[in-house]
């Protein structure tokens, strides 16, 4: 198959990117991109990467292999751009500092305590969508729960909810690893209004404490460590944005699949206790994030194949939770009671593992078992429409019947 390339672009792999996924990992499990990354595919090796402690997520090192970007960025600037000090950045020993900084809001414990208040949200978003002349799960549930969930914990103020989900589905579409000059332009702006929009949020929040995320932040200290400034702010809007653009998608298609595996969805009905486990089965079927990124600081090899120092290496997630070599011959089945559904890798691996990990879990057990359950008769109101995106890949409406 020597035609065979990496190709999120051929027609229908939005749709449905496993049968590209599951040829790649068969025939070119480890390759050098048209698009300039490298890129694996195979669950050992997806694994292998993710652990490996001396590659890196640097942003900077990002910018630096990749000149011609780093000048688009500058010029659309006006100056050479700040290296990003969020956590999803930058490396040990920076990465350790701020993790810890702002890691004890999302223990599973402190999130468990947020349960009654995300069901209460979910039970008032189903009863606007039972009113709705058209309820869609999307604009009805998955984004507004998330998005609601995210600005309480921070205490944001009330703020333009369309303008803040522009920006955030603007500058989530720069982690497809394909992306072309007029989207990189519209995200640098983006990222300047969001960095302008938080910067004012934190200000009022000087003024206006709480017992809330970002007061916390402001706040946090430890053994004499504070957040800078900049670090504040690349913090809040990593959480604000990773808050609510990954567990839309993880919602939105979770149901979509189990409406259309309707004998998944009668156990799911039947039996609360499968909850949990549903969800960890959805992440792996759907992968919400269908890859993640590092660098190579030296050369490595994977699969035989010598991948170059200062290297964009793609793992691949989604290709990782369908791999018959790792799960089976039910790999491509959706099974809510599967054993190991919790060792997916859509959460990442190592000392990057997700910060919301519990928190996304918890969102889609309340939203999903909800929904499935007082809707019983809920059906999709023709096709849905996908967000046409390559990482973060969901849906963009989904339309449905109700009774």
């Amino acid at each position: 198959m020597t035609d065979l390339f990496f190709n999120p672009l051929e027609e229908g792999y939005c749709e449905n990117p496993y049968p590209h996924l599951a040829e790649l990992r068969e025939h070119l499990p480890v390759h050098e991109t048209l698009a300039g990354p490298w890129a694996v595919f195979r669950q050992e090796d997806v694994s292998t990467l993710l652990r490996n402690p001396s590659l890196s997520v640097d942003s900077s090192a990002i910018d630096e292999a990749d000149s011609e970007r780093l000048q688009l960025i500058t010029e659309v600037l006006g100056e050479r751009p700040a290296r990003s000090t969020s956590i999803l950045n930058v490396d040990p020993p920076d990465h350790t500092r701020l993790r810890r900084l702002v890691s004890k809001a999302f223990t599973p414990r402190a999130i468990e305590q947020l349960r009654p208040m995300i069901q209460q949200l979910v039970d008032n978003m189903l009863d606007a969508m039972e009113a709705a002349d058209v309820p869609d799960v999307v604009d009805g549930l998955a984004f507004p729960l998330p998005f609601d969930v995210i600005t309480e914990m921070l205490g944001f103020p009330p703020g333009n909810t369309d303008e803040l989900r522009e920006w955030g589905e603007t500058l989530v579409k720069t982690l497809d690893p394909i992306i072309d000059d007029e989207i990189l332009r519209a995200a640098v702006k983006a990222g300047q209004l969001m960095d302008a929009h938080v910067d004012d949020v934190i200000a009022w929040k000087r003024e206006n404490p709480g017992d809330d995320l970002l007061t916390a932040l402001i706040e946090a200290e430890e053994d004499g460590d504070r957040l800078s400034p900049i670090e504040l702010r690349d913090q809040v809007t990593l959480l604000f944005i990773a808050g609510h653009e990954t567990t839309v998608n993880l919602i939105g298609t979770g149901i979509y699949e189990l409406l259309r595996h309707p004998e998944q969805a009668a156990m799911l009905r039947g039996d609360e206790s499968l909850d949990a486990n549903a969800v960890e089965e959805l992440l792996r079927y759907v992968s919400p994030v269908q890859f993640s990124r590092r660098i190579s600081v030296s050369e490595i090899e994977f699969g035989g194949q010598q991948i170059p120092k200062n290297a964009i290496v793609l793992a691949g997630l989604a290709s990782s939770n369908r791999d018959p070599k790792f799960w089976g011959d039910t790999a491509n089945d959706l099974d809510i009671t599967r054993a190991n559904a919790s060792q997916h890798s859509s959460f990442g691996s190592g000392v990057h593992y997700c910060l919301g990990a519990s928190l996304a879990k918890l969102e889609a057990q309340v939203a999903i078992g909800t929904f499935i359950r007082r809707f019983p008769n809920a059906a999709p109101d023709g096709d849905p429409h996908w967000n046409g995106r390559i990482n973060l890949r969901g849906l963009e409406k989904f339309p449905v019947t109700l009774s």
